[in-house]
């Protein structure tokens, strides 16, 4: 019988805003300098054991310019499809602010996980996007491989693992990160996170 099916995760590599700390949601910035080059770096470890390019791995990207661009610069561009359910939570009126900014404006206390956000993509619905990435994640006996966005993967984490979308407040990701999403005793795991490796190694 074949392995059940994972899901491998890159977070985009650095823009000017997430380098700034400010909320990028559906705004379409490129990757600076430093983002491609992590992105490369990327792709030469898969390229390497015990990755061996993931032959056979389906490949799906955010269609937002800095997750394309990293999937496209770490080698899988021509493998992957891009799928809008992949696209990063809608921040609404919080687009391009910092934390302290929206903690000035909604209380000093404001979690994205439990509060979110206003006038934007509710948690609900942010939480049915990243289901509906795990039950395709898990449709057929073969690994895949997921290029999209910090909050959006967290979430994808959480649900793939069974529980509420706040647990993604305890996953640090950081940029052009690896991480995979896997078993254990038959249960949903985590088997990496927040794999930089290749970028501080």
């Amino acid at each position: 019988m074949a392995n059940p099916a994972r899901i491998l995760l890159v977070r985009h590599g650095e823009t000017e805003w997430s380098r700034l700390g400010r909320h990028t949601g559906r705004t379409d910035l490129p990757l600076v300098d430093e983002g491609r080059r992590t992105a490369e770096l990327l792709g030469e470890r898969l390229r390497r054991a015990p990755w061996h390019g993931l032959p056979g791995v389906e490949v799906r990207t955010s269609p937002l310019a800095r997750a394309a661009q990293t999937c496209e610069l770490a080698g899988f561009g021509p493998r992957a499809r891009p799928w809008d359910a992949l696209l990063e939570w809608d921040y609404g009126a919080y687009e391009g602010l910092t934390t302290p900014q929206i903690r000035a404006r909604a209380g000093d206390d404001w979690l994205i996980w439990r509060d979110g956000v206003a006038d934007g993509e509710t948690r609900a619905q942010l939480a049915a996007r990243a289901d509906e990435a795990v039950a395709w994640a898990r449709s057929a006996e073969r690994d895949v491989l997921v290029f999209a966005h910090g909050h959006f993967l967290r979430a994808l984490a959480a649900r793939w693992l069974g529980l509420d979308l706040e647990f993604g407040a305890r996953l640090r990701l950081d940029a052009c990160a690896l991480s995979v999403l896997g078993w254990a005793y038959g249960m949903p795991a985590v088997e990496r996170w927040n794999d930089t490796a290749h970028v501080t190694g």
